[in-house]
């Protein structure tokens, strides 16, 4: 087998990607958890698991290899002991949910079948599936307003952000939020243990247990020399300037990384929501990250001239930026609902800027958002829609569900 990770680009032919079907998680969500969870609203089960199996269908029928992470992480954990290891961790990591009831849940857990393990871990325990005999502290018996020993991961659905591919590596990402944080240690253990990773030495780019935060629909690959990176409400500047340093001492053809500064607001929650790449010379944009001029805050970052550095310069300016480091005469932004005030906010809320692209020229979108998608065929991109009104809900598209594993090198 070939190296199993390979992504130098965003619209290179899509070989392999990694999917999460939607499961028990989504169910357990109530209103009042919400905002703890991270959710705007509550998924039906049935539609979104019917409209996720669209999407990994329409990839399929494209010649993708569609892998499930739930599946990965089972497969992974085959040996007993490294079973246990990853409970514990889980359970280490989930403290402030567990209640201290560490013992009692490892043991729960460790009492299914692998796969039903990996998917009670995913969907969460709560406090009323463990048999009350098998409580013996005092705040294990006093049941509080609470219901869950461990908390559901409705996130996980956005396989794009726990961990993401460049080149032939990836980073394992420390996410921002604590209700998302445990989602990168399946891939940390997929990558250490599974099979078709382990004995590649996949590099990490920069890994989990780093300081500062960064998630994988921040991490866009231009091609094999350029990576963009926002600057974004869970991406910090520092994580940045790390994996930047990392990729320049261990991956020779990455060049330059370009940070883009977007607004720190729930809307504009990474930079693939404001901005993807469809084409060579194409690109989505919602015209609200930049200001009235057009401009926003655009940095290129360079292989220093002292070790463990980078060089810095600003520009104000992102189309002229991208034309710049891909050297590009001509490049065309394509915004959102057309530009219009309302059409663009309302297809940006639903992600109408986050395609997935397949091939180049040829994207994966929701279906609702009818004005951005003719505005793309209309500047020669195959638009491919898929069924969206129950997987909108998580505030995610195409791109945030999807981890791409590998593509085609663009000629």
């Amino acid at each position: 087998m070939k190296h199993p990770i390979n992504v130098t680009s965003e619209i290179g032919t899509l070989k392999t990607v990694l999917l999460k079907r939607p499961g028990k998680e989504v169910e357990n969500l109530t209103p009042e958890y919400l905002q703890r969870l991270l959710f705007d609203d509550i998924p039906y089960l049935p539609i979104i698991q019917r409209e996720h199996d669209y999407f990994a269908e329409t990839l399929k029928n494209r010649g993708t290899e569609v892998l499930y992470l739930e599946k990965l992480v089972a497969e992974t954990l085959s040996d007993e002991n490294i079973r246990k290891q990853f409970v514990d961790e889980m359970l280490a990591e989930s403290q402030l949910t567990a209640n201290g009831a560490t013992a009692v849940l490892k043991e729960y857990l460790l009492s299914f079948p692998t796969q039903e393990m990996v998917d009670k871990i995913m969907g969460g325990v709560l406090k009323k599936e463990i048999d009350t005999k098998k409580k013996t502290h005092l705040y294990e018996l006093m049941e509080d307003h609470y219901p869950f020993y461990l908390d559901p991961m409705p996130n996980l659905y956005f396989t794009r952000d726990p961990a993401a591919s460049i080149g032939s590596g990836l980073s394992i990402n420390k996410m921002r939020e604590p209700a998302r944080q445990r989602e990168s240690l399946f891939m940390q253990y997929i990558i250490k243990y599974h099979p078709r990773f382990a004995s590649h030495d996949v590099p990490v780019w920069l890994d989990r247990d780093y300081q500062f935060s960064i998630e994988g629909g921040d991490e866009l690959v231009l091609n094999d020399e350029v990576v963009a990176i926002g600057v974004s409400a869970r991406t910090s500047a520092k994580a940045i300037e790390q994996i930047a340093i990392n990729l320049f001492k261990k991956q020779d053809s990455f060049k330059k990384v370009v940070a883009v500064e977007i607004p720190k607001c729930r809307a504009f929650m990474h930079l693939d929501t404001v901005f993807t790449m469809v084409d060579y010379d194409k690109f989505t944009i919602h015209p609200e990250i930049q200001d009235s001029n057009g401009q926003m805050n655009v940095y290129i970052l360079e292989k220093g001239k002292e070790e463990n550095t980078v060089s810095i310069s600003h520009r104000n300016n992102l189309q002229e930026a991208l034309k710049e480091v891909l050297g590009l005469s001509e490049l065309v932004l394509i915004p959102c609902g057309g530009g219009d005030e309302i059409a663009a906010s309302r297809e940006q809320w639903n992600d109408g800027s986050n395609t997935l692209a397949i091939a180049p020229g040829v994207v994966v979108t929701y279906d609702r958002n009818y004005i951005s998608n003719e505005l793309l065929r209309q500047h020669g991109i195959e638009v491919i829609e898929v069924l969206s009104s129950e997987l909108s809900r998580g505030r995610g598209g195409p791109r945030c569900m999807s981890m791409p594993i590998v593509r085609e090198n663009l000629k």
